[in-house]
């Protein structure tokens, strides 16, 4: 399954932990917004005071229903005074509003797979609520200029579906989890099956309608090339809040074939079968992608070793794919009953990562079953890595059996657009992308600083192999290990050079962004005033 990038902005994050006890006194800060609310018929909203006078069960219900990520829902996490459902385009722009009046940071969930949870945690010490998009998920698909507008909480699931259901010749680029929202996906980029073959979501996004701080809402014309430019890969969250996203819908064939094969063995065995893969993948036609699973989670079969995982989408009947591989990569020795025809939709439920009695219907259901506990990290790697670096990387998975590495392939027309065209940059002379990801359950939460810790060390493990100057990640993958926007004490009159809030984020703004950082801060400036002032409120996933 590609890890459809799931985080919001890096570019206002802040992640200091705070006692639950901090919000002790916020009843009154509850009832001045909740007022505010009534006053606009904004009903479906609930508190953390109704939750501390057992009023409600409601809002820990709805805290808990959309995060993905169960290492961000301990009691010591700081939560959210009030978190609001708006059910109209109207009731979105009052309650920005509303949530304005007092001292309250916003935080936007479109779908909770934030890697650092930025759509639901404020932990700078300030209060804050949640505007939870979820009942903003309509899609209105127009065949006739293969268009759709898409609300902002939506999840992919439904979009694909909603897509579908009116062709099934056309289809979208984006990730493979369903669940997965698509204001913080589009908002970082968006990469997936199809992006060998049509780039990345965000770059098919062809207007949007933005509600900025003052509860204007914009479209492409009003709010300008440069705020509509930063949106479409800058980070969720920075610029205002997406109402909804115009896409360009894209041609699918009747028939597409894919496959999930896996191959077990020693290390050695695994490390020439990556080695192989990082020669082949990047360098397939645009309309094959081939991805690589690598970890020490085995088949009940096998009971030592490691095992690598290739998923391939062809863009055609499986005969053709099965050809292809035979002849350039003959050592993953792909048989016809390997491979599934089915159309595309079939295959976004075959790649999904849901059961196997699964339907197309299920693509709808918007809440993940399978939660967990993880930590990952991410890298860009322009040259092969060699063997010996490989053979680092199985170490430490043969290690860590709840360990896995995802090895996603660029090249096709990745290569092709500018690095500038939209804020995400990792096009040309990336060969493929890297995910190194630890995940436990509940039972095994106590040894969650023995996992953080493998995975950093392997990530650390792997700098000398990978891109360098800096080091770059993609926004959608998260990572506060790489920094974080830090408080400034603004009662100094005169702040050191070094506490230009600008160039502390480079440090890390860079590793995301790279070139494009400038045009990001750029693009703040063409913000309103109150806007770029109050751009701590706002964050997404």
């Amino acid at each position: 399954m590609v890890n459809s990038q799931r985080n919001s902005s890096p570019l206002v994050m802040i992640f200091l932990l705070f006692s639950i006890g901090v919000y002790g006194l916020s009843g009154g800060l509850t009832d001045q917004i909740a007022s505010c609310l009534i006053v606009h018929n904004i009903n479906n909203f609930t508190t953390f005071a109704d939750a501390l006078n057992n009023r409600s069960r409601a809002y820990y219900e709805l805290l808990n229903f959309s995060i993905q990520n169960l290492r961000l829902t301990q009691s010591m996490i700081p939560k959210p005074i009030a978190i609001i459902l708006p059910e109209s385009v109207k009731q979105l722009v009052h309650t920005v509003l509303c949530s304005r009046e007092g001292p309250w940071e916003i935080r936007v969930r479109s779908g909770g797979h934030t890697y650092e949870g930025t759509s639901f945690i404020a932990a700078d010490g300030a209060p804050f609520v949640i505007i939870d998009m979820m009942n903003l998920n309509k899609v209105s698909v127009d065949l006739e200029t293969k268009l759709a507008w898409v609300e902002g909480g939506a999840t992919l699931g439904e979009t694909y579906y909603a897509i579908a259901e009116s062709s099934n010749s056309h289809g979208f680029t984006a990730g493979s989890c369903p669940t997965v929202g698509i204001g913080g996906h589009f908002g970082g980029g968006g990469f997936g099956l199809l992006s060998r073959k049509y780039g990345l979501a965000a770059d098919h996004v062809v207007d949007a309608l933005l509600i900025d701080a003052n509860g204007r809402l914009l479209d492409r014309e009003t709010m300008g090339e440069d705020v509509f430019w930063a949106i479409r890969g800058g980070g969720g969250g920075v610029w205002g809040i997406v109402y909804a996203w115009k896409i360009r819908l894209l041609e699918v064939p009747k028939i597409v074939s894919g496959f999930i094969v896996s191959r077990p063995g020693t290390k050695r065995y695994i490390a020439k079968l990556v080695n192989k893969w990082q020669h082949v993948a990047p360098y397939l036609a645009d309309d094959f992608y081939l991805s690589c699973f690598v970890g020490a989670d085995l088949p009940e079969s096998v009971t030592t070793g490691i095992s690598a995982t290739f998923r391939g989408f062809y863009l055609g009947p499986r005969s053709k794919a099965v050809s292809i591989l035979k002849e350039v990569f003959p050592e993953l020795n792909i048989m016809e009953e390997d491979c599934t025809e089915m159309s595309w939709i079939e295959s976004i439920v075959f790649f999904s990562g849901l059961s196997n009695s699964s339907s197309v219907s299920d693509l709808k259901n918007r809440y993940l079953k399978d939660k967990g506990y993880f930590k990952a990290k991410a890298d860009y790697v322009g040259a092969p890595i060699p063997f010996r670096g490989i053979r680092v990387a199985l170490d430490f998975l043969e290690k860590q059996p709840k360990g896995n590495v995802i090895l996603d392939p660029y090249g096709g027309i990745m290569q092709i657009i500018s690095s500038e065209s939209i804020p995400f940059p990792h096009r040309e002379g990336n060969l493929f992308g890297i995910q190194y990801l630890v995940s436990w359950q509940e039972e095994d939460d106590s040894k969650s600083p023995e996992y953080i810790d493998w995975v950093r060390a392997l990530y650390s493990s792997m700098t000398v192999f990978v891109s360098s100057g800096p080091r770059a990640a993609c926004s959608n993958y998260m990572d506060f290990d790489l920094g974080v926007i830090e408080v400034i004490n603004s009662s100094v009159p005169v702040p050191p050079k070094d506490a230009d809030p600008v160039e502390i984020a480079r440090r890390w703004g860079e590793k995301y962004f790279l070139k494009n950082y400038d045009r990001l801060v750029r693009a703040k400036q063409c913000l309103p005033k109150s806007t770029r002032h109050s751009s701590r409120q706002f964050q997404k996933e």
